[in-house]
């Protein structure tokens, strides 16, 4: 569904991204690891266009790099950032409806609604008619993963969404990701909770240094105390 190959990406005169290649399938979750300033968060970003990069982007078969990243959302591929990117004055039900897109009437019916978003996350139906900024982190957070649901994508990349949250929001943003692929979207996760990761993907990739240094399956991570120790633990 996605595949990116030789990805390059730059900050400036900063070559962050030094040739990055991987994939993701249909129905996947997929996990992107690696310390503080391996190029994970990037990666994603470049995806979204929004670094300049050079290199292919292909969703669904179709190059997407180069293309505005409202262009890249409407074609199925959702992008949950690290910041939240909330609007602070809009009601909690406002943030959510502007994630809607406009659909032609032909596209399929979307998997999420309104009241799906409510139904998982009871804590945002509660906070309908709040505005934003008075949720907490752990509110936030839900928000901006359901605003990104309410446009019925195909793919979601989701930004390290535990950050800061108390176990018990983390279980619950665990249980919305396997839902989420559950109801057959892929997912691409950058996540620094190493048993969190592991738990819920089929594959994970390990970066160092912008580029992939692993590629496997959870377990086969498990049982790499060499990858773990030079790429992955402090």
């Amino acid at each position: 569904m996605l595949e990116v190959d030789a990805l390059h990406a730059y900050y400036g005169k900063s070559h962050i991204l030094q040739g990055v290649s991987f994939r993701v399938g249909e129905r996947e979750i997929v996990s992107l690891l690696g310390r503080n300033g391996a190029g994970r968060s990037t990666t994603i970003k470049t995806i979204m266009g929004l670094v300049q990069s050079q290199g292919a982007v292909r969703f669904k078969g179709q190059r997407i790099d180069g293309i505005k990243p409202h262009d890249i959302a409407r074609r199925g591929l959702g992008y949950v950032p690290e910041d939240r990117a909330i609007f602070p004055d809009l009601t909690v039900r406002e943030n959510l409806m502007l994630g809607l897109k406009s659909r032609r009437h032909n596209e399929r019916r979307s998997r999420w609604s309104l009241e799906d978003t409510f139904t998982l996350f009871p804590l945002l139906r509660e906070r309908a008619d709040a505005p934003g900024g008075v949720l907490s982190g752990g509110e936030q957070q839900m928000l901006t993963i359901c605003r990104t649901l309410m446009g019925d994508p195909d793919l979601v990349m989701v930004d390290e969404p535990t950050e800061g949250l108390a176990p018990k929001l983390v279980e619950l943003v665990r249980e919305l990701l396997l839902e989420i692929a559950k109801r057959g979207v892929a997912i691409l996760i950058v996540e620094q909770k190493l048993a969190i990761a592991l738990a819920i993907a089929q594959r994970v990739y390990v970066m160092g240094h912008g580029r992939i240094v692993f590629e496997g399956a959870p377990e086969a991570l498990r049982a790499n105390e060499a990858v773990r120790k030079e790429w992955l633990e402090v």
